[in-house]
């Protein structure tokens, strides 16, 4: 199916799909070879739906999409493009984010009880107290530390220790103040959170 939800800007887009498409059709989408070592049809579908959207959101500003490129932290890169870019995927839903001037962090979650197993090793006490048991909350905050992450860029992190988000009364939709402290550096986030049907979406502003 086509992007169930997209916003552009003149320096920003992003875009969410819900996959329901065969492999074949969407090969025709985002015509790449999948890597040999992606084996499982789900993991599949998600390598191919997520690089859909990147190519429909960089049309939308008249751009073509050559494909994808990490470094040695894992962190997607653009092949032949100065753009930021960043992905997430828990199926059937993939998300991308493309920014043309500043680092980007984007992430998807479903909200399952197991958030609540790992919740006391990734939270800060403070987030877990405002949490609680609340399983849509600790999947914002779960997804919000993980967009931190992204836009830093390496895996030198401690959850609870390194990302930090300042608690915040649950909507459909919110911003967040997130902060990234490694050694004696402090670098503080403004993000945004949405909530929909299962799972929520949290991406740096």
């Amino acid at each position: 199916m086509p992007l169930i939800k997209q916003e552009v800007s003149a320096t920003r887009a992003w875009g969410l799909w819900k996959i329901e498409e065969p492999e074949e059709q969407l090969r025709l989408a985002a015509p790449e070879i999948i890597p040999q070592e992606i084996k499982h049809p789900e993991k599949r579908l998600e390598y191919l739906a997520v690089r859909a959207v990147i190519k429909k959101l960089l049309n939308e500003w008249g751009m073509g999409f050559e494909g994808l490129t990490k470094n040695e932290h894992g962190k997607p890169f653009l092949k032949n493009s100065s753009f930021y870019v960043s992905l997430s995927h828990s199926f059937p839903y993939v998300t991308a984010i493309v920014d043309k001037e500043k680092e980007v962090g984007i992430d998807l979650e479903h909200s399952k009880p197991k958030l609540s197993r790992i919740a006391p090793r990734m939270l800060h006490p403070t987030e877990y107290e405002d949490a609680g048991n609340d399983i849509t909350k600790l999947c914002i905050y779960w997804c919000a530390k993980e967009a931190m992450l992204k836009v830093y860029g390496k895996k030198d992190i401690i959850f609870a220790k390194n990302l930090l988000v300042s608690p915040f009364s649950l909507q459909k939709r919110g911003n967040l103040i997130g902060r990234i402290i490694v050694e004696d550096r402090q670098t503080t986030l403004t993000l945004r959170y949405q909530i929909a049907d299962t799972f929520a979406i949290v991406y740096n502003l």
